[in-house]
């Protein structure tokens, strides 16, 4: 899983609450267990018109938010139906950052696993970052994991709170299988003592 230090990128507005999963990537593509692929399908319902061309009037359609890497979004952003796809497809698109009051629990802690940063910020600070994000060529911000920021174009920082352990494993770019990994010295000498005073088990 790539890191996540410091991104500096276009941040799209996405001020619709309650964003499902099935908005973000529709059940019909769900069929495939690839991780890549799918950036193309991402918000398909809202991206694309029923004859399959773009809807020019979606946020991601726009020249100046084609290469978004970070989506500020409405509260209770990734709720409904437990999908791993809808972070695979955000990721796949380029998305590395999701800035919102809210998250469904599922889609929060799936985004740690795939390298995506979820952001809890209160309504005042997501309405400045919605202003920053919507001022096209200009919308770029600037996340610091390690000092906890978001840096608007005008020089404006909101902090964010993280759970220390969520923090590290970004910071150092871990799975779930990497994380156990490193505890593999601590789970070895474990073992070698159980196997001596319980050599039955």
């Amino acid at each position: 899983m790539d890191k996540f230090t410091n991104l500096t990128g276009v941040a799209a507005s996405l001020p619709i609450i309650n964003i499902d999963t099935d908005m973000i990537i529709p059940k019909q593509y769900l069929k495939t267990i690839k991780r890549t692929g799918l950036g193309t399908a991402l918000f398909s319902e809202m991206r694309y018109n029923e004859d399959g061309t773009e809807n020019p009037d979606f946020v991601l359609n726009k020249p100046a938010y084609r290469n978004a890497k970070i989506i500020v979004a409405g509260d209770n952003f990734g709720c409904g139906s437990s999908r791993e796809h809808a972070p695979w497809a955000l990721l796949d698109f380029g998305i590395r950052c999701v800035i919102s009051t809210g998250f469904a629990d599922i889609f929060y802690n799936n985004c740690f696993k795939n390298g995506i940063l979820p952001i809890v910020v209160t309504p005042e600070q997501l309405a400045l970052l919605q202003d920053d994000a919507e001022r096209g060529s200009n919308a770029t911000l600037t996340v610091d994991l390690q000092a906890q920021t978001i840096s608007g174009p005008d020089g404006g920082t909101v902090h964010f709170d993280i759970d220390p352990s969520r923090k590290q494993i970004l910071l150092e770019g871990l799975d779930d299988i990497a994380g156990t990994l490193k505890s593999d010295p601590a789970i070895t000498g474990f073992e070698g003592k159980m196997a001596q005073n319980r050599p039955w088990l």
